[in-house]
């Protein structure tokens, strides 16, 4: 079973590629994580977890997510983050989550997408992240061909820097930059609500037709991206800068 955490779609295009070659099911944990729900799931084939990266961890809603719920059958289990750069070294945290589930590790395949994360990047011009994507299928092709297999994914070699980012720097960034009071609506807003259906965690609320942050933000960049009317802006960081959605995995 193939469970996803994505906010501008690049996640739900990796983990809709792997179930397309796989035949496997797949599951949407940003929905249960709106509708309140706890994982509970019983999958014959491994378990594939597929998220973004969040300064080079898994995202800390996704971890918790995995914590908290049920996972039966299967125990081996394997990680796919994608990322505009690199992931860093997170296989330290995602063994113990392994370890603390009963789940026997697999690896990590870390999996180059369009930069999404307006808050702080520009992103790609559509013909460059159209490129992107492309040259990410035989990567997750690949990845599918050893989860097929049931063998692990190759070993990574990630080096010092990347240990300083996936600790120290992971550690700093949500309390210094993971916060939604910079998130406010243009003049352009007309009050449609797709950020309210798109944030995951509930943080966002219509009051007179307008949407309002709460405290409850993970930065996953859905509303602001996924607004039509491109009416959400994130302090002076995103003005400018074109906005940012991964179209659908069609095969």
């Amino acid at each position: 079973m193939i469970v996803y955490f994505s906010g501008t779609g690049n996640s739900r295009y990796a983990a809709a590629l792997l179930a397309d070659k796989l035949g496997d099911d797949l599951v949407d944990a940003g929905q249960g994580m709106k509708e309140g729900k706890k994982a509970d799931f019983y999958s014959e084939k491994p378990w594939v977890f597929v998220s973004p990266t969040y300064a080079w961890q898994l995202p800390r809603v996704f971890e918790s997510y995995i914590r908290n719920g049920i996972f039966d059958g299967n125990r081996k289990v394997y990680f796919v983050m994608t990322c505009g750069q690199d992931i860093g070294k997170p296989e330290k945290t995602l063994r113990e989550l392994c370890r603390v589930k009963g789940l026997v590790y697999q690896g990590v395949l870390g999996v180059v997408m369009p930069e999404n994360y307006i808050a702080m990047f520009s992103v790609p011009a559509a013909d460059e992240a159209a490129g992107i994507i492309q040259d990410a299928r035989p990567v997750l092709e690949a990845g599918a061909e050893a989860i097929r297999r049931e063998e692990p994914f190759p070993s990574r070699n990630p080096g010092p820097l990347d240990r300083l980012k996936s600790g120290l720097l992971n550690g700093a960034f949500y309390p210094m930059f993971v916060k939604a009071k910079a998130f406010r609506a243009t003049d352009a807003c007309n009050g449609c609500g797709a950020c309210e259906k798109a944030c995951p965690m509930n943080n966002i609320v219509m009051e007179e037709k307008q949407p309002l942050w709460g405290k409850d933000c993970t930065h996953c960049m859905a509303c602001i991206c996924g607004c039509p009317k491109e009416a959400i802006e994130y302090g002076r960081k995103s003005k400018g800068k074109p906005r940012y959605q991964c179209p659908k995995y069609e095969g």
